[in-house]
């Protein structure tokens, strides 16, 4: 693994999902769901890339910012610097406090359908994950660079740069696959 790169393993910004940062939460949605039936990559994309108006990546919406998405309240439980996007349950928090919680704040106290409407109207830029340093890598950079960044920050996926563009995206999912083909 040593003598692979990450340009390699990783997926072309070309064959990626991508919607503007003023597109609609529905039509982030619309492009994942195509993204997630096309049967190029053996596993589904779980998130679009988001570009601003200089074709610049600058985010992604993931199927769990979407889900966030749908109810405003969760953003009561976020830290300003993201530790809301760990899991409560990582601080040691059981099901009956969580589950308390969502009692308390009146999540989802709507149906389903009342929320999606109202999300309907949400821009990307609204609801996206903005990577923080960690979630970059070079095109060049050896495999083993990149397990050390998907280990140590516990991520599913890092934005692939070519010099400051960001031109594909790895996958976790990739570098397993990788490895199980040396290990067969």
């Amino acid at each position: 693994m040593k003598d692979k790169k990450v340009n390699e393993v990783m997926i072309p910004l070309s064959d990626y999902a991508t919607v503007s940062e003023n597109d609609s939460l529905a039509t982030a949605v619309k492009k994942l769901k195509e993204a997630r039936n096309d049967t190029k990559y053996q596993y589904k994309h779980r998130a679009v890339l988001v570009f601003d108006k200089n074709n610049r990546i600058i985010g992604k919406v993931s199927i769990r910012c979407i889900l966030q998405a749908l109810e405003p309240k969760y953003r009561h439980f976020q830290h300003p610097e993201n530790i809301g996007s760990i899991g409560l349950s990582r601080f040691g928090f059981n099901n009956e406090f969580l589950t308390s919680l969502v009692e308390n704040f009146s999540l989802w106290d709507e149906t389903l359908e009342e929320l999606c409407k109202k999300a309907f109207k949400l821009k990307a830029k609204d609801i996206m994950y903005t990577p923080s340093n960690g979630e970059y890598v070079n095109e060049d950079s050896p495999i083993a660079e990149a397990v050390h960044q998907f280990i140590l920050g516990c991520h599913q996926s890092l934005l692939v740069l070519k010099k400051d563009e960001v031109v594909g995206i790895i996958r976790l999912v990739d570098i397993f696959d990788l490895v199980c083909e040396i290990m067969e």
